[in-house]
């Protein structure tokens, strides 16, 4: 705690200067990681504090900016338009609780009841997406916002609301397939031809929502098994022998048996989104923290390893990693920070060497995105520049993207948690 305190001093000497700062809130609450793991993350570098003040002093400007100028009513920051100004989505998009959850992240490093004020403001349109079964995204969207104010204030209603988003999310679980089915699609559209139960590689960053609900009153301990096998079934059927990922992977509902790998997002079935894998090294390393289980710390450390074997120079990944015209292709911010977050959670439950190097990692793509890919001097209402949505679409093509913010700070949350 007492380099989370540190940075919260730096967070308070910020040029936004706002009403002044409390004490740092309590940690985040995770397991702890065993003797071995420990001691390489403290052994491990740390981030050069002129980069995280750089960072925190830009986020700062940005967020409040928009948290104090848009209304929560109209709707939810996504993406920025080509001039730079956030395009809003409605609550029940898959982004729309990311935005609640930077301004969590922001009062966590701070302890600035501003910044707890402003997230308040932008959770509590939230709360009815709980009962949605139609969705798997409720990780996303209820976790990513009422999950951080319960564990910032202890608000019992914040921590009903996120058990409530796990019994409905839970629904979706199918026995046979052993997992959470993603998308409600029709197998008859020619778009998605015999696409009865699919299930992607992002519905792994939706299962700590049910570990966590699992041990909360009003939760069922049966949440975390139905976690664990979904991450257990995903690590079969999304990672393939080289430690690379594909995006869907499609199983017939009624036996339960997996047909193909697929693609939605990717440049081919074949090849290896970057957002993708970096859901994988994300999702993965949070399975197995919450579980234990020996097969998803493998599946991260795969995940990993191909993943950094693979990155250019200044470590923020093309789009696809099978991209055509790469190095002319568009480059993923938002997948270097959902990496980097990644890998410092795998850094810290890694033992020896090996995890402080994935700790060593996640900061060089945090000081590269810091140093390169700020939307320092530019009329961006995001933090982070140059992201990619869905790049075979063409939609939301080299922009400011609400989770790669979110993520960029929960990197930053993560390494004072150590």
């Amino acid at each position: 705690m007492s380099r989370l305190r540190r940075l919260a001093a730096i967070a308070c000497a910020l040029a936004l200067a706002l009403s002044g700062c409390g004490s740092a809130p309590s940690e985040y609450e995770t397991p702890a990681p065993s003797t071995a793991a420990s001691t390489a993350a403290a052994e491990a570098p740390v981030l050069d504090p002129a980069v995280e003040k750089r960072l925190l002093t830009h986020a700062a400007q940005r967020l409040a900016d928009a948290a104090d100028r848009l209304n929560p009513h109209d709707g939810y920051p996504r993406s920025t338009s080509p001039d730079g100004r956030w395009q809003l989505g409605d609550a029940d998009n898959w982004t729309s609780g990311f935005f609640a959850g930077s301004l969590w992240l922001m009062d966590e490093q701070t302890g600035d009841p501003v910044w707890r004020t402003r997230a308040e403001r932008w959770t509590a349109g939230l709360e009815l997406q709980k009962t949605r079964t139609d969705t798997h995204d409720l990780g996303f969207v209820i976790f990513d916002s009422f999950g951080w104010q319960y564990q910032l204030t202890k608000d019992p209603h914040a921590r009903d609301v996120a058990v409530q988003a796990a019994r409905s999310l839970a629904t979706r679980f199918n026995p046979a397939v052993g997992a959470i089915k993603s998308w409600d699609v029709d197998p008859n559209d020619p778009e998605t031809p015999g696409w009865r139960f699919p299930v992607i590689i992002d519905n792994l960053m939706n299962l700590q929502l049910l570990s966590w609900a699992a041990g909360q009153p009003g939760g069922d301990p049966a949440f975390a098994q139905l976690a664990t096998r979904h991450a257990l079934t995903s690590a079969r059927v999304h990672l393939r022998p080289d430690g690379s990922t594909a995006h869907v992977a499609l199983f017939d509902p009624a036996t339960g048996a997996f047909q193909r790998q697929e693609t939605w997002q990717g440049q081919s079935a074949t090849s290896t989104w970057s957002r993708g894998q970096a859901w994988a090294i994300h999702g993965f390393t949070d399975a197995y923290r919450e579980s234990m289980r020996p097969e998803l710390l493998d599946a991260a450390q795969r995940a990993a390893d191909w993943y950094l074997a693979r990155l250019p120079a200044d470590r923020v990944p093309y789009w696809d990693f099978e991209a055509p015209d790469i190095p002319r292709a568009p480059r993923d911010a938002s997948a270097a920070a959902i990496a980097a977050a990644g890998l410092v959670e795998l850094g810290r439950l890694t033992a020896e060497e090996r995890g402080a190097g994935y700790r060593r990692a996640a900061q060089d793509i945090l000081a590269s995105l810091v140093s390169s890919y700020l939307t320092l001097g530019t009329p961006n209402q995001a933090v982070l520049a140059h992201s990619v949505g869905f790049f075979r679409q063409d939609s939301e093509v080299d922009v400011g993207l609400v989770y790669a913010d979110y993520y960029l700070l929960e990197a930053i949350s993560r390494l004072h948690r150590q």
